[in-house]
């Protein structure tokens, strides 16, 4: 049984896989470790699918990475300590996980949807050791934690999935294409897709991720 610092849900791989991958998944704001869990199934079994819960309790069965507010200008200001405590227990999850399963980093992948993918792309920016992959669902990028940033060099090797909904009301669409003009610069390679949905992770998303997910764990990978 997995020991880790945060409450979490798990699907193992498949007994035959000989070199299984890890996939961590973080939720967005208001939801719980059950909410991406429900994607397992679809997820290939090369997989161990690990979701957690967010440290902050909202109300009955909701959780947030951090607390934030939206400015009347519409500028974000977020809760800068509780994102570093959560990042560093996402580090720490990862970290411990992976070696309790003996899934080396490479290959490890870190997601999340919404305030979720936020937490992911900030583990890859700053904690690149610690995973060959991340995927971004509907999320964005937290200026915050770039003065954290890990040095370009050490991304070399990395890979990176960014989807949106060219429809969501929650986190635009400019959202995304920041991160992508943002990792110009980066030795990452992007993925990047849009789909015609508002805040959700509608099946042909989740089928396009699932197929990026399969290219990675089917391909050697070395950094």
């Amino acid at each position: 049984m997995l020991e880790l610092p945060l409450t979490f849900l798990q699907r193992p791989a498949a007994s035959t896989t000989p070199k299984p991958w890890l996939l961590v998944l973080m939720h967005g704001v208001g939801s719980n470790e059950q909410d991406l869990f429900a994607l397992s199934p679809q997820i290939s079994e090369r997989f161990h699918v690990l979701c957690l819960r967010a440290p902050h309790r909202m109300g009955p069965g909701a959780f947030a990475w951090f607390d934030f507010s939206i400015e009347p200008g519409g500028a974000r200001s977020i809760n800068e300590s509780q994102e570093a405590a959560s990042r560093a227990l996402v580090a720490q999850a990862v970290e411990s996980a992976a070696k309790q399963l003996g899934i080396p980093p490479e290959r490890t992948v870190v997601g999340g949807f919404s305030q979720g993918g936020a937490m992911a792309l900030s583990m890859l920016l700053t904690r690149p050791e610690l995973m060959g992959a991340a995927l971004v669902w509907h999320g964005r990028l937290v200026p915050q934690v770039l003065p954290h940033a890990a040095p370009a060099d050490a991304l070399h090797g990395r890979k990176l999935w960014v989807s949106h909904g060219t429809h969501d009301d929650v986190i635009p669409v400019a959202s995304a294409q920041a991160i992508c003009h943002h990792f110009d610069a980066l030795p990452v390679p992007v993925t990047y897709r849009e789909f015609a949905s508002a805040h959700d992770i509608r099946p042909s998303e989740l089928a396009a991720t699932v197929a990026w997910l399969e290219s990675l764990s089917t391909i050697p990978t070395a950094f």
